[in-house]
């Protein structure tokens, strides 16, 4: 699978084939070999072998959490990264219309947290990436946005709500 994904505003081209019990990836081109251990529904153990001598092998913890339908956040250890995923895979089953962008926008709360902000209300038009609810985890804001234009169709939630993982929030059409 191909992926374009962007990070602290830099995009970057991701390629991922999986040859066994392991995963062969290139980053921008740049080679890695990753062995991984599932430890949950969104947590991963990661073996990165980056061929280069003086890094040698890496190993993380990381836990990936759905913010919306393009925006991922990963935690690496502790350490939260938003992630963009742009043309989230390059081929996509036909009639996958929320992936390819026909369907139903769903923004979840990416962790455990408290709705600290709702910035839409059900009728409203949001723009491509307009923040539409801040959720507060692990003592941090996490503004999430629209992956795409439309109208707030549904919100579930309200300011000072405490939310699981995976909560649906809002839903854009």
């Amino acid at each position: 699978m191909v992926y374009e994904i962007e990070i602290g505003g830099r995009t970057r081209r991701v390629v991922a084939r999986r040859t066994g019990g392991y995963f062969a990836l290139e980053l921008d081109g740049r080679p890695f070999v990753v062995d991984f251990a599932r430890g949950g529904v969104h947590s991963l153990s990661l073996i990165v072998d980056t061929g280069e001598p003086q890094r040698g092998r890496l190993s993380a913890d990381v836990t990936i959490v759905p913010a919306s339908a393009d925006r991922l956040i990963v935690h690496i250890g502790s350490v939260p990264v938003a992630v963009t995923l742009n043309g989230r895979r390059q081929h996509q089953k036909a009639g996958d219309a929320a992936a390819a962008g026909g369907g139903p926008q769903r923004i979840t709360a990416p962790m455990p947290g408290k709705v600290v902000r709702m910035l839409v209300k059900p009728g409203d038009a949001v723009a491509a990436r307009q923040a539409v609810v801040v959720v507060e985890a692990m003592k941090m804001e996490n503004e999430l946005r629209a992956a795409r234009a439309g109208t707030v169709a549904e919100v579930y939630a309200r300011e000072h709500m405490s939310v699981e993982a995976g909560a649906l929030l809002v839903v854009i059409q």
